[in-house]
């Protein structure tokens, strides 16, 4: 897949893209990430791409030419599936989206800045908004990192263990079982026996409910009634 990310700041997000699993990703040809600096569209020979709102409100608001002529260019070149704004007032990004959007072939992300942007690229050009929590970031930049990452990493073939991706919390909606790794006793603190004992079923249904009971104790919003 192929994410294409419009930001005022690239260089913020030049370190994160390559490292890691997003790193891998890109070295194995399963995905593709891309950073279009804003400032690179815009018509004004300071090349800013912000200015007052209408109406006498505080703040600066991105403006519609730049951010037309970026997503403009990126079309020509190809379909997407999706145009995503990041936004605080968008819907809320979770595993379910994560999975959605992993299965897509090229989306765009705008990251939002200042007070955010003219409301008639949200009217004509956005897709999909979506905000990573309620709350007010100074950019988009975090939201556009977090989106990437969560979903490429569902890409196959991204993550060595496909299993491992598909076992993530929240992927049935609860918390992940609690999880022990060498030596067996440390401390004095012992794993439970029952992940010991090899009896596969009884393993299995010991995470079930353990991971039942996490998800009550700490998030008993994500359980259905």
């Amino acid at each position: 897949m192929r994410i294409d990310i419009i930001t005022v700041l690239p260089e913020m997000l030049e370190g994160f893209v390559h490292e890691s699993i997003l790193a891998r990703a890109q070295k194995k040809g399963l995905a593709e990430i891309h950073l279009h600096n804003l400032r690179d569209y815009s018509d004004d020979k300071w090349r800013r791409v912000d200015d007052y709102p209408y109406g006498g409100f505080a703040g600066m608001v991105m403006r519609c030419e730049p951010i037309d002529n970026a997503i403009t260019a990126l079309k020509a070149e190809r379909e997407y599936d999706e145009v995503i704004f990041t936004s605080p007032d968008g819907e809320q990004f979770d595993q379910h989206i994560a999975n959605d959007l992993s299965l897509k072939g090229n989306l765009i992300i705008l990251c939002g800045h200042y007070k955010g942007i003219d409301q008639r690229i949200r009217d004509h050009l956005i897709t999909r908004e979506i905000s990573i929590g309620d709350y007010v970031l100074t950019g988009g930049e975090l939201a556009a990192a977090v989106m990437a990452d969560a979903i490429i990493r569902l890409v196959p073939g991204v993550i060595s263990d496909d299993q491992s991706a598909l076992s993530d919390c929240f992927q049935d909606d609860m918390l992940s079982a609690p999880i022990y790794t060498r030596p067996a006793e440390y401390k004095g603190w012992r794993v439970p026996d029952i992940l010991l004992s090899g009896n596969e079923a009884k393993i299995k249904d010991w995470e079930i409910e353990q991971s039942y009971e996490r998800t009550k104790r700490l998030r008993p919003d994500l359980l259905k009634d």
